[in-house]
């Protein structure tokens, strides 16, 4: 019975194991972690799993029976959770709002034999995964592209159990404890009187059970098309110009945004898609778009979805707001340094506009340059 765990080198190696878990230095893992554990065969008895790791000058190729697949699995458990904890270091305040095109589940299903309702049933399970990961990381808002105008087009044989699944997992999250513990308010966004009526009794039945909540915002977009979002807007407001309703004077960014489908509360800074596809899809135009939200892109299909892969998108965006907020910041420097060698009491003004605007540090580094000018102006030329 298994003769072979006692064995002095599987020993030796397992003790290997649980010493990398404890001691990978983060220098390590981020010159080796960004690199998959590839395991292979090697001859017939045995299976080596290349860690190359460096920590101390450690480099070794941990060795272990054919048998031992809880060994394999535990080594890439391990890596998995020291890069977990890299990005968690890496990430700061993060995003508010995230909005999520889940895609893929179709193609898991089919590449796991089974039918395409198994793998909605299995993105749903990552679903709520993805939701403790944004309690977690102290994100406000999610919303979920669940379902497009364009999915009305799928087969009946696909749609049915899909619509049962989406009903169920309303009422399902409606009644969680853990919803109502943590104030979830849930909300749907769409063309929802194009949806059966039992997932429309659903939408209302969650709506109503939330109602006031506001620890996290939960957003699902079922029956959404972008395009057709910001067209209905138009044809509204254009209608209502021609009739005399409203002015053209008062067709103002609050304006379009009452009329579009309820609204997500804040603006999307980040948009994740899974499944390999490099597009948006139209998705939320008006909140992501118009504030040039981040993107991020990965191959893995929905049900495959990873808190890793979660954690390297907050990432994405952190990298790509800290850049933004370097440009804004050097803008903001060279507008109050002209605006102060002409007239230093409307730069003044101008700094204390930006200083609210720009993070700490930017802030601090506007006040710096008013307060050299001021400082070159009071000593004078020839001083």
């Amino acid at each position: 019975m298994d003769h072979w765990k006692r064995h002095p080198r599987v020993r030796a190696h397992r003790q290997t194991l649980a010493r990398v878990e404890d001691s990978l230095s983060v220098e390590c893992l981020q010159a080796k972690l960004g690199e998959c554990i590839e395991a292979r065969s090697w001859g017939n008895s045995r299976v080596i799993i290349k860690s190359c790791c460096c920590h101390s000058g450690f480099q070794k190729n941990l060795i272990a029976s054919r048998g031992d697949d809880s060994m394999i699995e535990r080594a890439r458990a391990i890596f998995t959770r020291a890069y977990e904890r890299l990005l968690s270091r890496e990430i700061g305040d993060g995003p508010t709002h995230v909005a999520i095109i889940q895609d893929g589940n179709r193609r898991y299903a089919r590449e796991s034999g089974d039918d395409a309702s198994e793998g909605h049933r299995a993105g749903a399970s990552t679903t709520e995964q993805v939701l403790e990961w944004c309690t977690e990381l102290g994100i406000e808002e999610l919303t979920l592209y669940a379902f497009s105008t364009e999915n009305f087009d799928r087969p009946d044989e696909e749609l049915e159990p899909l619509f049962d699944l989406i009903e169920n997992k309303l009422r399902e999250f409606a009644d969680a404890d853990r919803v109502h513990a943590e104030k979830v308010c849930i909300r749907a966004i769409g063309e929802l009187d194009r949806l059966p009526q039992s997932v429309q009794d659903a939408v209302s039945y969650a709506r109503r059970r939330t109602r006031g909540y506001e620890g996290f915002q939960l957003n699902i977009a079922l029956a959404y098309g972008g395009r057709n979002e910001l067209l209905r807007a138009a044809r509204d407001v254009t209608t209502d110009v021609a009739t005399g309703k409203l002015s053209p004077g008062a067709v103002t960014v609050e304006e379009i945004e009452r009329r579009l489908y309820q609204t997500p509360v804040r603006d999307v800074d980040l948009i994740i898609r899974t499944g390999g596809d490099e597009r948006t899809s139209n998705f939320l135009p008006w909140h992501a778009n118009g504030n040039e939200a981040a993107v991020y892109f990965c191959a893995p299909y929905w049900p495959e979805f990873s808190r890793v892969d979660f954690l390297r998108a907050v990432r994405t965006y952190e990298h790509r707001e800290r850049s933004w907020q370097r440009t804004r910041t050097e803008r903001a420097v060279a507008l109050v340094d002209a605006l102060a060698r002409i007239e230093f009491e409307e730069a003044r003004a101008v700094t204390s506009r930006l200083s609210e605007q720009l993070p700490r540090r930017g802030a601090a580094e506007v006040t710096e340059q008013l307060a050299k000018q001021d400082s070159d102006g009071a000593s004078g030329p020839g001083d």
